[in-house]
Order: C-alpha cells, then structure tokens, then sequence
C-alpha cells in the first residue's frame, strides 16, 4: 500500500458520525405548523371568546376555500385526496404547510439552473435516427416510449452497448473494482448513500491513487449523508487526497421546499465509455457486510458503449447546479468502447421532481400496458397511486402474469404496512406477490416478455416516482435481459408466496397503521 492508501485509511478512521439534526427538515416543517395550529386555536378561543360563532364562520370558510383551491390545481390525483384530509383535519397548519409546498420557496433558483443546463446539454448528445427506424421497425409500441422519454429529457436510445447484469451488490462491487483500476482520464461518482466501512474503503483506495496519477476524480452524494452518515466537512477531506467533492442540496438552517427533492440516483462513469447504475450505494450491507436485514438482495447493470454517454451527461448536469460553466464538451468527446457486436438498444434515462413529468412512472406504466406475456418486478417498497395500482391489476386481469418480490425482512416498519393495504386489490385481480425470505430485497427491476427491461434507482413508492432526482436504464433485445429474468425466477425459489391466509394473519396493529398511514403515503 502506498502513501495515498495510507492517506485514505486515515481519513476513513477519523471519519465521524454526522447525528446532529436541525430543526429545518421536513419532520421540523410538520411540527412547526402542528404547533402554529394548536397556539392559533387556544389563542383564537381565549381572545375571541365573545365572536366564537364568526370565529368558527371564518375557520370553516377558509377550509372550504382551500378545498376548492385544491381540487383546481394540477395535482395528480393521490396527491389531492392526501392534502384534502390534512386540510380537513388540521385546517390552519394543513392550509400553511401546503401553501409552503406549493410556493416553490426555495427551489426557485434550482429549477431555473437544472431547466437551463438541461437546455444547454440538450444538443450534446444527439439522437442517431437510424437507430431510432431500426427499433421502430422492430418495436413500434418500444419506439413510442423512447420518443416520449427523449421528448422530456435529452435521452437517446443506443444500439451499441455492452450490457451487464449484476444479480448482487457484491457482483458490481467486485466489477466496478477492475473497472476504476483501468480509469485514464476521468472517474465520476454520485451516490445516495456514502458510508464509512469497507467497501467505500476500498473505492476510495483507488480513487486516491487515480487522483495522484492526473485522473480527474469526482464524488457527488446526498446532502442527507451529512445528517447520519458524513461529518460537514467530508468534502475538504477528500479534497486533501485530491477528490473533487460535494453533497446535492446540503441541508442548512433555512426553510425551503428543495430539501424535499433528493438525489437517489447512483451513477458512476468511467473515462466515459463505461458507466453503472442500479440500486447499490457505497455502503457495507449493499454487499452484504454486517446487513441487519438478513441478506441484502440488490441488483446494478455495466453499460459499456455509447450509451454511457447519457449517464457522463447526466453527472455533469447535476455537478453544475452550483458551478459558472458547464464542462460537456470536455467530457462528452472522449472515444467509447464496447465488445464484439452487442444486439438491441440501450437508453439510460433520469426523472426529475422538478419538470412536471413522472417520468420514472410513466416508462413503468408503459411496459405495464404493452406487456403480453409477463411482468416480474423487484421492488423494496410498494407505496403506489391509483393509476399504477390499476396498471398492475389490469395487466393481470387481461391475462398477464404479474409478479412482485418484496422484501421478507423489511427495513422500516412504516413502509411495510402501507405495502400490505395494496395485497387484497391486487392479489384478488390475479397479481402474485412474493416475499424475499433470506432478508431485504432493495433490487428495483422491471423484466418482460424476454425482451424488455429496466434496472435502475426507481422505487414503487411516492419518494422515487415523485420527489427524487432518479436515473435508471432501460433495455430492449440485449442479451442482459434473458439474466435478469433467471436472476428473477432463481429469487422466486427462496421466497413465500403471499397468500389470503397471509394477508388474515396481519396483526390488527399493523393492518390499522397502514391503513391510517395511507392518509398521508404520498407525503412520506
């Protein structure tokens, strides 16, 4: 080991555990206005004892006018239903807590910097037509999807890419391993989760040594790390190995919506021609290192090609947020590589909370609709609006065969039970819902038809189709796709079936929380 290993090792044992908490975070926005409702209400009663009638007249006026408010706004339905029983309940603090939301306060400025470096990348990467005939002669529904992606983001389809199938987090860890020794010109990391232990030991290892060689080193990750992950100053750390370093969107003592939207995505690129996405983050139990939830079930895919491109295009865009100068050009010309003669197209693709489009959702429900034969997913969560609810069952119901595995062990207790209220409706329609019995399956994939695939960060619950920052890549024709769907039928053999019986057995505490925690799913 030389002196940046060294180097590297010391700064992952001085490392510290970043517990502090502040008051700003959506758990301190809800008790805030809890609070302005309970003192509004004993102050109006005491101060305006002789007016209690008017008082009420106008209490109950403005509940109805924020009703009506809301149901004239653009809101996807849940969204509505959700806000209206807030509003109800808790009238003062549900009005102030969704005129916060609505104000945009706060995120402003990062929707106008993402729209315009969205714009500026938009010509970086131009979309091959003749790549685009070829699938539409091959697929026309598949072509429809691709143009109604590339509409809202600048996502080209690819039709020479390597794709990788990684059924573990130790499989990818081991591959990005090789992959990061072999880097030459430029490494870009940006994860949700960084944590102290040994796998980020080892990348960090390697990175500092690229970094010392002239490689041009970036790591990216979520400013939540800052609250339980990473001390504050993290990034000064790495800078002192030479590792270009920031958090998205640090939390800090001031009240705004954009702590809402945070980035989920897990990219890393490599010299441009190699890139890795899927559910893996750098921390210990991904690959299985002292999980708490019995095994940990992940899965990533390994693009090699033009097509990690789009994922190159992607970091930079985000890494500019808060930087003068974009640095496409500098990043986007370097040559790419594949092996042999790769069959069908390739399309990384991110969704943002901040366009108005769900586009994480939307590809889901597309493959939903124009499946034929079957759908298998593999999802940690399951926390869905009425329109994917109904996407499931009918795809079941007009003889598709739809299968979910869940987790056997689940992570959190809230989750679980919100879950368990959509069993009864989907199962009664013919969907099969399965339960990981070895420990947490936090794998997000779709596969169907034998031809037809995504594997990405995009979660079936409100967080991952609503307010984070996503990525994913979907994959049509590849041969990646034959092993996703015998990594799905290998998981279904150690798992449980979920049956009406099962559902019985639910314990009346648990069938109480979901169904009260539905109420507010989509704000959790």
């Amino acid at each position: 080991m030389d002196r940046s290993d060294n180097k590297a090792m010391r700064l992952l044992k001085k490392g510290q555990k970043g517990f502090w908490k502040l008051i700003f975070s959506r758990t301190g926005v809800i008790t805030l206005v809890l609070v302005i409702q309970i003192a509004l209400m004993i102050w109006g009663f005491l101060a305006f004892q002789e007016f209690q009638t008017q008082f009420m007249g106008l209490y109950i006026l403005g509940s109805i006018f924020m009703v009506l408010f809301l149901f004239n706004t653009r809101e996807a339905p849940a969204m509505k239903l959700t806000w209206l029983v807030v509003i109800m309940v808790l009238p003062i603090a549900g009005s102030l807590f969704y005129l916060f939301t609505r104000s945009n306060f706060g995120h402003r400025a990062l929707k106008h910097r993402l729209a315009n470096l969205h714009q500026a990348g938009r010509n970086r990467l131009a979309q091959n037509e003749a790549v685009t005939d070829a699938l539409r002669q091959e697929a026309p529904g598949a072509a429809a999807l691709v143009r109604y992606v590339n509409k809202f983001g600048n996502f080209p389809v690819y039709d020479e890419t390597d794709v990788t199938y990684f059924p573990l987090g130790e499989d990818k860890f081991e591959a990005m391993l090789i992959e990061l020794e072999q880097a030459e010109q430029f490494i870009f990391l940006e994860y949700y989760i960084v944590d102290e232990g040994e796998m980020w030991g080892r990348v960090l290892e390697i990175l500092t040594r690229k970094a010392a060689q002239g490689v041009d080193v970036r790591v990216m990750y979520d400013g939540t790390c800052e609250f339980y992950l990473l001390p504050r100053d993290y990034p000064e750390k790495l800078n002192r190995l030479g590792i270009k370093c920031k958090p998205f969107s640090p939390v800090t003592p001031f009240l705004s919506t954009h702590y809402n939207y945070r980035d989920h995505r897990k990219i890393l690129v490599i010299d441009g021609h190699t890139a890795f996405t899927g559910g893996v983050n750098l921390a210990d139990e991904y690959i299985n290192r002292g999980s708490k939830y019995g095994h940990w079930k992940d899965t990533a895919v390994m693009l090699r090609g033009e097509a990690a491109k789009s994922f190159t295009l992607m970091f930079l865009e985000m890494w500019a947020v808060n930087e003068r100068v974009p640095e496409f050009s500098k990043f986007l010309s370097f040559p790419t590589r594949r092996s042999g003669e790769p069959k069908g197209f390739v399309m990384p693709y991110g969704a943002s909370p901040l366009d108005g489009e769900r586009v994480g959702e939307q590809v889901y429900l597309d493959i939903l609709h124009r499946a034929q034969s079957y759908v298998h997913i593999m999802s940690p969560y399951l926390i869905i609006d009425s329109e994917m609810e109904n996407a499931l069952r009918y795809a079941a119901r007009r003889g598709v065969d739809v299968k979910l595995i869940l987790p056997g062990i689940p992570d959190k207790k809230m989750p679980y039970a919100l879950a368990k209220t959509h069993f009864p409706s989907l199962m009664e329609a013919g969907v099969e819902i399965y339960l990981y019995d070895p420990g947490f399956v936090h794998a997000k994939s779709f596969v169907c038809d034998d031809r037809e695939a995504v594997v990405g960060t995009i979660n079936l619950d409100y967080r991952s189709l609503y307010h984070h920052f996503e990525c994913a890549a979907w994959m049509y024709g590849v041969d990646a796709v034959a092993d996703i769907e015998r990594d799905f039928q290998q998981t279904l053999a150690v798992c449980s079936r979920v049956t009406e019986e099962t559902v019985a057995n639910t314990s009346t505490k648990e069938k109480w929380r979901g169904f009260a925690l539905k109420l507010i799913a989509p704000l959790l």
